[in-house]
């Protein structure tokens, strides 16, 4: 029985020696811009190469809550977010460099940015001080209308986003290593005439929008050199094109510069080549058509099941002419668990007999009840992840 109870303890202690230890994480001090340190703790573990492990005690951006104001779907919110993070990866090694929420730029000083130049005259009427006009927006045009000088003088700048990237010193010692800037520009300016009259809309061109909104960056470079902190940091600013309030797929950036450190000067853009399209439509098939047509020939399948049925829709990510990631809704009425469980079975086949496995696939299966399964296949799996919801 001794003997027994000694190989149990020794088994005990070998598999404890194996496992994953997710608790162990380093205290460092992190240097403030204001001269002060503060300890701080680096997670150990990072659950993708694709992310940033995030110091601790997290601390929200100072202009934490606008980007839900200022952005036109929760799609472009998101996209905006992860999209800035992801792209933040051609400057920020994830291995080397540890993401923080923006602290330099404030909740007042983002909504200052945001608004238009204002005249003498305007500026009096909105109740600001010179000092507060800092507008990054064209002043409105004074000639004509309302309608005529929306027109003459749409919203460029919709949101500006910050974000903050750390680097550890060999001295355990965390100071900041970069600043990302993500700048949401308008593709459509909304604008009303009236208080709560209707809503106009003014599309915006690409080019366009594109030269105002290099010159916006040129000048949030400027204003972040004159900063405490940072002055001796790399920039990146990234613009962003998000899209009109009734898209059902977010916009994208588009391209990005790097500024060095100690400079002002944006010296070259480089080209993002990422898209986003909704299957099945005119402007995916025109781009695209070897992967709507499997799209289609899924969706086919999937009305065979259900032949009234024509509710699937997807959000193909792409990165250049490669498609990366297919999102794919499939709204049902059922009439008991089991339906939803055969159902979802059948979906997870045409999963994996319509899509190549260099795409990672999301399925969501939902009812006017809520969510009823996932099938989740990412790029290079054999087996595709299911979940059925209780």
């Amino acid at each position: 029985m001794r003997l027994f109870y000694m190989v149990l303890l020794s088994l005990f202690l070998l598999l404890g020696g194996c496992a994953p230890n997710f608790n162990k994480q380093q205290e460092v001090v992190q240097e403030k811009n204001d001269s002060k340190k503060e300890k701080a703790i680096i997670p150990k573990y990072k659950i993708s190469d694709q992310y940033y492990r995030t110091i601790l005690p997290f601390e929200p951006s100072k202009a934490r809550g606008l980007v839900v104001y200022n952005l036109n779907t929760r799609n472009d919110i998101t996209e905006f977010e992860t999209g800035l993070m992801r792209l933040a990866q051609q400057a920020f090694n994830p291995d080397q460099y540890l993401f923080q929420e923006g602290q330099a730029l404030d909740s007042k000083e983002v909504s200052l940015w945001l608004n238009r130049k204002f005249t003498p005259a305007q500026l009096k009427e909105e109740n600001l001080t010179e000092a507060e006009n800092i507008g990054l927006n064209p002043v409105l045009e004074e000639k004509g209308d309302l309608k005529e000088q929306n027109i003459k003088s749409p919203i460029y700048l919709a949101h500006i986003l910050e974000h903050n990237y750390l680097i550890k010193n060999e001295n355990d010692t965390v100071q900041l290593g970069g600043v990302v800037i993500g700048l949401a520009l308008n593709s459509i300016h909304y604008y009303q005439t009236v208080q709560y009259g209707p809503t106009y809309e003014k599309k915006i061109a690409k080019d366009v929008m594109d030269k105002e909104g290099k010159k916006i960056a040129a000048e949030v470079v400027r204003r972040l050199r004159s900063k405490s902190g940072l002055k001796d940091v790399p920039i990146m600013v990234a613009l962003f094109e998000q899209q009109s309030k009734s898209s059902v797929v977010p916009g994208n950036f588009y391209t990005y510069t790097v500024v060095d450190k100690g400079s002002s000067n944006i010296n070259k853009w480089e080209k993002v080549n990422e898209k986003y399209y909704l299957f099945p439509s005119n402007e995916a098939t025109d781009a695209h058509r070897d992967d709507v047509t499997s799209f289609l020939n899924f969706k086919q399948d999937v009305e065979k099941y259900f032949p009234n049925f024509t509710g699937v829709i997807g959000k193909a990510f792409y990165n250049g002419d490669q498609l990366q990631d297919l999102k794919i809704n499939i709204p049902i009425q059922f009439y008991g668990k089991a339906e939803a469980i055969g159902f979802t079975q059948y979906v997870t086949g045409l999963v994996m007999e319509h899509f190549p496995n260099y795409i990672s696939v999301e399925v969501n299966i939902t009812s006017v009840s809520g969510a009823e399964a996932l099938i989740v296949r990412k790029a290079d799996q054999d087996e595709p992840f299911v979940h059925i919801y209780e």
